[in-house]
C-alpha cells in the first residue's frame, strides 16, 4: 500500500502543473481565428507555447492539451497587444506555434459559407453552427 502511494504522489504532482493555466483578464478579448482570411489584419509575430502532453508513461487528454495551448497563446497575444491568434501548425509534443494579429474592429473575414455568400460582420453562428470556448479547470 505504501509503495503504491509513493508511486502515485509524483504522478499526481506532475499532473498538477497544468491546473494553474488560466485565461488572463487581458486575454479575454483575444479571439481565435481557426480559419479565415487574416489579410486585413496586421501580423504582430509568432508565439510558440508548450505544455506537458504526457505525465510519465501516460499521454494527457488531447483536447485538454489543445485547450491549454490556446489559453497560453491568448495570454501571450494579449501581452503583445494582439486581438486575434491563429494556429500555424498542429500541436506536436506539447508545443504549438501561433500567429498573433491585430485586426482592430474589423475582425477577420471568415471563409465563404456553402452557396458563396458571406455572413454579415459580427453575425451569430448560423443554425447548426458551433463556437468554441476554452474550458476552465476547476
Amino acid at each position: 500500500m505504501r509503495k503504491t502511494l509513493l508511486l502515485l504522489v509524483p504522478v499526481a504532482l506532475l499532473g498538477a502543473c497544468a491546473w494553474g493555466i488560466t485565461l488572463d483578464d487581458g486575454a479575454k478579448s483575444v479571439r481565435t481565428a481557426w480559419n479565415g482570411d487574416l489579410t486585413a489584419c496586421r501580423n504582430l509575430g509568432k508565439i510558440t507555447v508548450s505544455v506537458m502532453d504526457h505525465v510519465g508513461p501516460f499521454d494527457r487528454n488531447d483536447i485538454k492539451v489543445r485547450d491549454e495551448l490556446e489559453v497560453l497563446a491568448r495570454n501571450q497575444a494579449a501581452k503583445m497587444h494582439a486581438d486575434t491568434i491563429h494556429p500555424l501548425a498542429e500541436p506536436a509534443d506539447g508545443s504549438q506555434p501561433w500567429g498573433a494579429y491585430q485586426c482592430g474592429g474589423h475582425g477577420f473575414t471568415p471563409p465563404p459559407r456553402q452557396g458563396g455568400s458571406s455572413p454579415a460582420p459580427n453575425a451569430p453562428p448560423a443554425a447548426g453552427g458551433t463556437e468554441t470556448f476554452p474550458v476552465r479547470s476547476g
